[in-house]
């Protein structure tokens, strides 16, 4: 797999050269390392560290070292970079102190969480609570949460950005619900463990992103239109194309999740987004154009008389406001350096 472009890498430099003095010399802990989110913060933190000097060190939990190795050899054979073997459930505690704890760990499968919600449930609540046990062992200085704006469960049609206000929740009653449950009790377990131990402990809640590392194969629609395109055929949109979603740049995401960790105010929790909403529709026909010749955007489902379209679309006001983040990068140029970054 191919390393990021220095342009990216820059571009996080360039908003987060004020924030890295708090991490030299440091020893940092991530959860899902080897993930979408993980890859970002690995390629982040090792440039950061080479061109500010700064002596840091991660320290990655893994189920299969050996895997990521030959898959990611720029990420996990660096001198900077360590693997640990284990499940985020059950792994065995480190001696070493840590700094600052990312935890970043979940499968956000819809397949698993269509097909076993007890195991997603689980695996959400077991690995937090794991987790929040080793950061207060190891003396955490501050902790990451990596929550979703699943924690809100369905956006009301009315509401076209969801505040972190929002008093709504998923419904218990439904399966489906596993994934948005298990995210908002982990921010529960987040703020008793705050109350108890004094952990310092920020929640970023993510919403949708576009960037290289994404999976093209699995339930993210941008994801699954840039599988199309990439394979010569139509870009196929599942459903009547009108719920509307909205994609954070990868690079600025990472640069999000870096502020909240080192900047953000603890227990008060951030969406994670942007706010420029697009339908399914237009985001298909967005991809359609980065490709020459443009593939034909088929639509499957067909649209309800009356019904309001879905949404799940944050507000970013709060971090806009209160730590001066910004969705810089404009979708389409998003779109292309997926595209980029996946061709040959």
């Amino acid at each position: 797999m191919k390393a990021l472009a220095t342009t990216d890498l820059d571009h996080i430099l360039e908003h987060t050269r004020d924030l890295w003095d708090d991490l030299r010399g440091a020893q940092i802990f991530i959860t899902g390392g080897t993930g979408f989110f993980g890859c970002w913060f690995l390629e982040s933190f090792l440039y950061a560290n080479l061109q500010l000097g700064l002596k840091a060190h991660a320290s990655v939990l893994t189920r299969k070292p050996a895997t990521v190795k030959q898959t990611l050899p720029h990420l996990m054979l660096n001198p900077a970079v360590s693997l640990i073997e284990g499940d985020v459930r059950n792994f065995e505690f480190p001696l070493t102190e840590y700094s600052h704890f990312i935890h970043a760990a979940t499968d956000a499968s819809a397949k698993l969480n269509e097909e076993n919600p007890t195991l997603m449930l689980d695996t959400i609540l077991e690995g937090t609570r794991h987790t929040l046990d080793f950061a207060v062992q190891c003396k955490t200085e501050k902790f990451l949460f990596t929550s979703s704006g699943a924690v809100y469960g369905k956006q009301p049609s009315e509401l076209t950005h969801i505040p972190e206000e929002y008093g709504g929740a998923p419904d218990p009653m439904d399966p489906r619900s596993a994934y948005g449950i298990g995210k908002r009790t982990a921010e529960h377990l987040c703020s008793l463990y705050a109350k108890q131990y004094g952990l310092q402990t920020s929640i970023a809640r993510c919403f949708a992103f576009v960037g290289p590392y994404l999976p093209l194969d699995i339930h993210y629609a941008i994801g699954n239109f840039i599988h199309d395109g990439l394979n010569n055929h139509p870009i196929t949109i599942r459903g009547d194309g009108t719920p509307y979603r909205s994609y954070l740049y990868a690079a600025d995401l990472a640069i999000w999740l870096w502020t909240i960790l080192l900047r953000g105010e603890p227990l008060h929790p951030y969406n994670v987004g942007s706010d420029n909403d697009l339908t399914i529709e237009q985001v298909a026909r967005l991809v359609s154009e980065q490709f020459e010749p443009a593939p034909e955007v088929n639509i499957l489902g067909a649209q309800v008389e009356g019904k309001l379209p879905e949404r799940y679309v944050p507000s970013i006001t709060k971090a806009r406001r209160e730590l001066g983040l910004e969705a810089w990068t404009p979708v389409e140029e998003g779109i292309a350096r997926t595209i980029y970054f996946n061709q040959g």
